[in-house]
Formats: C-alpha cells, sequence, structure tokens
C-alpha cells in the first residue's frame, strides 16, 4: 500500500486524487451532517492498493475504484467513527 495524502472534507481534492473519485466523494460530503458547532470536519486519507485509488473517510466510508474501473462507495464496519 503506497500513502497518498489527506484533506477535511468538503474542500477541493488534491490533484493526487483521481478524477474518477470525485463525484462519489461530493456525494457522500453532501451527506454529512453540516453541524459546525460540535465537531471538526472528518478527513479523507487517499492510499493507492494495487494501484487503485482508495479514498477513506475518518467516520469509516471508503470510495474506491475496482479492477474493472468501476467507482464503489462502501462502509468500514470496523471503524472507530460512527
Amino acid at each position: 500500500m503506497q500513502l497518498g495524502t489527506r484533506w477535511t472534507a468538503r474542500e477541493q481534492p488534491p490533484k493526487a486524487v483521481p478524477e474518477a473519485l470525485h463525484a462519489q466523494i461530493a456525494a457522500v460530503e453532501a451527506a454529512l451532517n453540516p453541524d459546525g458547532l460540535s465537531a471538526p470536519a472528518p478527513r479523507w486519507t487517499l492510499t493507492f492498493l494495487e494501484g487503485r485509488p482508495v479514498a477513506e473517510l475518518d467516520t469509516g466510508v471508503i470510495v474506491s475504484q475496482d479492477a474493472s474501473g468501476e467507482v464503489v462507495v462502501r462502509y468500514d464496519d470496523d471503524a472507530e467513527f460512527a
């Protein structure tokens, strides 16, 4: 696994984030609770697994690209934050 970069949700993704993931990242962020009073915005971590991008939000949501190029959104059941 190769570490890519981190950025805060609702900010422009860095150039390292493949364009193919942008629409689903934006959809996930649109569903986030906009309450900025109680907690800081979650952060994304971009990694590459077997050469494919994986963007994971601190909340456990994962946006990745599978071997066929399809963008998949899933939830990590082992995430600490819910």
